[in-house]
């Protein structure tokens, strides 16, 4: 049996497997997956094995000389597409913890609540898609469900794969240096995040806010609240038409003299 790294059955050499939350990714690029979980915050959660990233060669199970996965479509049509043989035969070679997602422009439309979900999950596996697609067997009898990163058409499923292992990963305690990282961020709430200043403090003749020079952290804290539902209503209305605005926003956003167009 192959793997991303060597010729184990184990879908890679990073130490800490069986430790943190387990992911396991399938992908006919496991090498490339592999070396990307390995970057900055992915590769120290694994090391300090906080994740168990394991990723898997969908070609680890074929037997014939050119470890073929693809083939054309009955029907005719342009491209290929993954045949259900060597992708069932990859995966109960492993049996990979559940559930097993495809990752599909048809799929469950991933967010930060999804990402909460998996993170919450003793283990999830992504299947990466390649071609034109999946065979129709492979959809409705071996994976669990399929989830989309957005209405766009990717060449695979590779960077999809990537995008909810670190969203996930970031929810994992340990993983974050700061434990409120996760909680003080883009959707938390229902909102995008509060902007940011670092030094210097006049730049090009652009200052930083008074209040964040304050020193009064207690008012910083409510005025970067105020902010996120600023910014939420100018770049993302729809988040905040969903939230709605309560009666105490309405009574921070009046602190500072803040107004937003009402949502509805």
């Amino acid at each position: 049996m192959g793997s991303s790294s060597s010729t184990s059955a184990e879908g890679s050499s990073t130490a800490g497997h069986g430790i943190g939350l387990r992911i396991d990714l399938f992908s006919i690029f496991p090498a490339e997956l592999d070396a990307m979980c390995d970057l900055s915050i992915l590769g120290r959660a694994r090391q300090r094995g906080l994740l168990d990233i394991r990723c898997w060669d969908l070609r680890l199970a074929t037997s014939d000389v050119h470890r073929t996965v693809d083939d054309a479509p009955f029907g005719g049509g342009p491209g290929l597409v993954l045949m259900p043989e060597p992708v069932f035969a990859a995966v109960e070679a492993v049996s990979p913890p559940r559930p097993l997602l495809l990752l599909d422009a048809g799929g469950r439309r991933f967010d930060q609540a999804m990402a909460a979900e998996l993170a919450a999950t003793g283990g999830f596996s992504l299947l990466c898609g390649r071609y034109e697609g999946v065979d129709e067997r492979i959809r409705t009898d071996l994976v669990d469900g399929s989830v989309s990163v957005g209405d766009v058409v990717l060449a695979g499923g590779e960077f999809a794969a990537m995008v909810v292992t670190e969203a996930v990963a970031r929810l994992v305690p340990g993983v974050l240096g700061n434990t409120a990282s996760s909680s003080d961020e883009s959707f938390s709430g229902g909102l995008l995040e509060y902007p940011h200043w670092t030094r210097p403090a006049q730049f090009r003749g652009l200052d930083v806010p008074e209040v964040l020079r304050s020193g009064d952290h207690a008012r910083v804290a409510r005025w970067r609240q105020a902010m996120a539902l600023v910014r939420t209503a100018r770049e993302r209305p729809d988040l905040l038409a969903e939230r709605g605005i309560s009666d105490p926003d309405r009574e921070l956003l009046a602190e500072f003299g803040l107004e937003i167009p009402e949502t509805g």
